[in-house]
């Protein structure tokens, strides 16, 4: 067990990959906490490993999608994530209503399509890498991609919609009309 200084290559993959693997752990579904200790826990084995993995990138981000999986699957954790839902990103203090708007219609998608936007657009993987990861066809991940990207579009759209234009009593007296034929 090597608890002295870390290998550099331990190092290195840690300070160009943690923030990254928080992000995707929020994106399954952990609370902030609860990325922040699998990530410890995944690096954790990662430095009792005699020698690096062949590809120590993939090694540690399956490493931690199998220990935050795991993770997520005792019942009050559920629990403590679903009150935590609401708050899925953690707010800055620059942070402005676009961009909270990208994180609540982010945080609404299925967890199949925000776990494979996460991965293609934070950690920059092919759909391959991401099917190969996740146990799934590159197409499938490619669709998951698509289909997530159309519901971010329409749901950022609605928020753009909403927020910059008065259309309360338009749809009140669109609402209102009879249907066509009945008069």
């Amino acid at each position: 067990m090597n608890l002295g200084y870390p290998p550099v290559w331990c190092e290195r993959l840690y300070r160009a990959k943690a923030s990254g693997l928080l992000l995707y752990g929020r994106a399954l579904g952990l609370g902030h906490g609860e990325a922040e200790d699998v990530l410890q826990e995944t690096f954790l084995a990662l430095l009792q490993m005699p020698q690096p993995p062949a590809n120590p990138e993939h090694y540690c981000l399956r490493s931690f999608r199998n220990r935050a999986l795991n993770h997520r699957r005792s019942l009050w954790r559920r629990i403590t994530r679903e009150l935590e839902s609401r708050r899925w990103f953690e707010r800055g203090p620059g942070e402005t209503a676009t961009e909270r708007a990208a994180m609540r219609c982010l945080a609404e998608l299925p967890l199949p399509q925000r776990e494979v936007i996460v991965l293609k657009l934070w950690h920059q993987h092919t759909f391959e890498e991401i099917g190969e990861l996740l146990g799934i066809p590159p197409n499938t991940a490619a669709g998951r991609y698509r289909y997530g990207l159309e519901k971010l579009r329409a749901c950022l759209k609605g928020e753009s919609y909403e927020a910059h234009e008065s259309v309360g009593d338009t749809i009140a007296f669109l609402d209102a009309a009879p249907p066509l034929g009945s008069a």
